[in-house]
Parts: structure tokens; C-alpha cells; sequence
């Protein structure tokens, strides 16, 4: 077992209120997607800000910001969920639902094993990548950065 797990935020500016019919396909495909990441293998967590819920609640980027954040066994499983699992299709159409960011909208880092990250912590390492670039402590899919092990005494923040 690793003593390590990766987590994810991702933040989306939608184009329109999420009860608009513009938003109407990606609103009712939701659930079906969360329950796909919730199946997938490497899968371990994700935000919700109600129990068995979603988290489009959550506001902490403005209200027209939307957001997910989960916890993976690695990144690969996490890449597998995203671009190769029926939840690729639906990313296809972001373009009509969400606004292109000209910042880094995505954010990756190891977190050790049987913790879950706070959405102001996942912030926080978002804020720190955009002001950084990809290094071990907040990166993206396009620079990877190996889990910390026990024995390098490495720390994942």
C-alpha cells in the first residue's frame, strides 16, 4: 500500500447559470459521471458539499465557477478516469459549457495516505502553481511528479 495518494482539483467558469438550458446536457449527465469516477479503479474520494451530492455548490472561485476535487491511488488510474473512460466524450464538449481559463484551471499533488485536502487547501496549491509552475508540490498531467516515499523523507506539501 502506498503512503501516498494523489489529488486533484479542477476548476470550470461555466458560459451560463447552471440551471440554463445551454447547461441542460452537462447538468443531467452529473450524475451518471460521478458515479463513473466513484467505480473506477484507482478511485478513493471526492468533494461534495452535501452527501451523496455534487460539489456545484461550492463557490470559493466566484459564482460562476464550478469545481471538483478527488483523491486517486496515482496518477495514472486518474488519467485513465479522465481520457479514456466515458467521461471523455462528456470533457469533450467542455467548450460549450465552460470558458476557456487563460490560468491553470487544474491542479495535481501527492497527499499522504487516509487524509483528504480542504477546497481552501486545494486552492492554495492551485494559487501555488499558477505563481510556480509544476513542481513536487502542485503539478499537472503534462509534468508528473513521482509519489514521495517514506524513505526519502520527502514531504508532499
Amino acid at each position: 500500500m502506498s503512503s501516498h495518494h494523489l489529488a486533484q482539483l479542477n476548476v470550470a467558469q461555466l458560459k451560463a447559470p447552471l440551471d440554463s438550458p445551454q447547461l441542460s446536457e452537462f447538468v443531467s449527465n452529473l450524475d451518471n459521471i460521478n458515479q463513473l469516477a466513484e467505480t473506477s479503479p484507482g478511485f478513493l474520494w471526492r468533494y461534495t458539499t452535501a452527501p451523496g451530492g455534487s460539489a456545484m455548490e461550492s463557490r470559493l472561485f466566484g459564482k460562476d465557477h464550478i469545481v471538483t476535487m478527488s483523491i486517486w491511488t496515482d496518477p495514472e488510474r486518474l488519467h485513465d478516469f479522465v481520457y479514456t473512460s466515458a467521461h471523455a466524450p462528456i470533457m469533450g464538449q467542455r467548450k460549450q459549457w465552460f470558458e476557456r481559463l487563460p490560468i491553470a484551471h487544474q491542479v495535481l499533488w501527492w497527499i499522504p495516505a487516509g487524509t483528504r485536502p480542504t477546497l481552501l487547501e486545494a486552492s492554495r496549491k492551485l494559487e501555488y502553481l499558477r505563481a510556480n509552475g509544476p513542481t513536487s508540490s502542485a503539478f499537472t498531467f503534462k509534468q508528473v511528479w513521482p509519489c514521495p516515499t517514506m524513505d526519502t523523507g520527502e514531504s508532499p506539501l
